[in-house]
């Protein structure tokens, strides 16, 4: 029997209390092993108990755990904020850290609106972003969220900004080729700025490689480019929510780099600090900072932005990202997982579509392939499939894509340290896990 608690968070659900975890299992208080298959929240980036990690964080504890960033500077924010900026693409120089994603887009968004302001430019205030899409918690990031079941309560209190479709390609039934209808896509920014009136458009937001919104959604290659000439045309930011692509997980250290992308602002979290510490960073190019420090500085911040603790975690992570060839063997394990979720749905043919890149997968159910018709959302695969899992002894994460009303489907993102054979652990719950859930809503199962 699990005792009361004083504690509340999203649901009434409850779990068993974690006891110690390490590389990519957690142990409960009994002793029972669980494969953390989705990183947490896809944050455990690195695996867990890493040593390295933790006495780096040990000594610095030894020295200070905190000094606040308007009484001292401290060495391993400036160290981090320099290594930080060797992994960005050219001339995103500049550093700004927060302790999560939605403090990350937070910055960015209002990062944008000083530098519009400091330049003259006070027309421009809108941001537009996809739907649907998951840019945070906040009512900021909430803003540009596409995501109705999370938004809708918080209308009122927000102001909503204009959206555009997400380039969910891989549903269209038409006689267009995927470079076609990424251009199609993409177009649909330039309509919408259109339709809102330039002069007032100050920036477009996009995960690269999407999140749980839309379940690791990676637009046709043609997209990527059109959207940069867009933006350049009419003289609005890009900004790219790195918080759960970024940090190696796609098999690059930025999803966006898988298309040499060039965004102005980049939001980074989750496997930044990989759990260590509560680490995110906004990265943006002095061509952006300066005239905002020039027009009396950024009206912004955090207690603890930048905290010698929580730096020193981050760049702990890093070392380990290069010393384990964390990036590399993202790639090299993402295909192979990827290719045993292809196989899966070959097997179940309730998957209609398996999709990501590196380690951030997820496949999609569906009632008929041929239309793509999701499953009737009062079965809620979504979460009984993680139930299943779970019990299973295999932690995986699930959201539905299509607004977040329905369209079930589950993420597979394992920390980037796993092996081959780990992968065969994971797959060989997910089939026992697929085949339960079957069984359980009458879903067909090919032998």
């Amino acid at each position: 029997m699990t005792s009361a608690s004083h504690l509340f968070y999203q649901t009434r659900l409850r779990r068993p209390l974690v006891d110690r975890a390490e590389g990519i299992y957690l142990y409960d208080r009994n002793g029972k092993k669980v494969i953390d298959g989705s990183s947490g929240a896809m944050v455990a980036n690195i695996g867990h108990g890493n040593r390295h990690v933790i006495e780096a964080m040990k000594a610095q504890l030894e020295r200070v755990s905190f000094a606040y960033r308007l009484h001292f500077e401290n060495e391993p924010a400036e160290e981090l904020a320099r290594r930080a900026a060797g992994y960005m693409p050219d001339g995103m120089d500049k550093v700004f850290f927060v302790s999560g994603g939605s403090e990350a887009v937070e910055s960015c968004l209002k990062l944008a609106r000083q530098y519009a302001v400091a330049v003259g430019q006070g027309s421009r205030w809108k941001v537009i972003s996809r739907f649907p899409s998951y840019h945070g918690s906040t009512l900021g990031a909430l803003a540009v969220t596409g995501y109705a079941a999370l938004t809708d309560p918080f209308t009122p209190m927000m102001q909503e900004m204009p959206k555009i479709v997400a380039p969910t390609a891989y549903l269209d039934r038409d006689n267009f080729s995927m470079e076609e209808r990424g251009i199609r896509y993409a177009d649909k920014l330039e309509e919408k700025i259109i339709e809102e009136g330039p002069e007032s458009v100050l920036a477009f937001i996009m995960e690269p490689i999407g999140g749980a919104s839309t379940g690791a959604l990676v637009a046709p290659d043609s997209y990527y480019p059109r959207i940069r000439d867009i933006c350049d045309r009419h003289s609005i930011l890009l900004i790219h929510d790195e918080v759960m692509s970024g940090a190696g997980r796609t098999g690059k250290f930025l999803g966006g780099d898988h298309w040499n992308c060039q965004p102005d602002l980049i939001a980074l979290s989750k496997g930044f600090g990989a759990g260590y510490s509560p680490l995110g960073a906004m990265i943006a190019p002095s061509r952006l900072v300066q005239p905002v420090l020039d027009a009396g500085g950024f009206m912004h911040g955090y207690t603890y932005a930048g905290n010698p603790l929580a730096c020193a975690a981050g760049l702990a992570v890093l070392d380990e990202i290069e010393r384990l060839g964390l990036v590399e063997n993202a790639a090299v394990m993402g295909e192979l997982l990827k290719a045993e979720l292809v196989k899966l749905s070959e097997r179940f043919p309730f998957i209609g579509d398996v999709r990501g890149k590196g380690l951030l997968l997820a496949a999609e159910f569906v009632v008929d392939r041929q239309t793509m018709k999701p499953l009737p959302k009062e079965l809620n695969a979504f979460q009984r499939v993680v139930d299943i899992a779970y019990d299973k002894g295999l932690i995986i994460y699930s959201r539905r894509t299509r607004g977040g009303i329905e369209g079930d489907h589950f993420l597979v993102c394992p920390p980037m340290i796993i092996t081959p054979e780990e992968i065969g652990e994971v797959v060989s719950i997910l089939d026992d896990t697929l085949l339960q859930l079957a069984g359980e809503l009458g879903l067909p199962v090919n032998t």
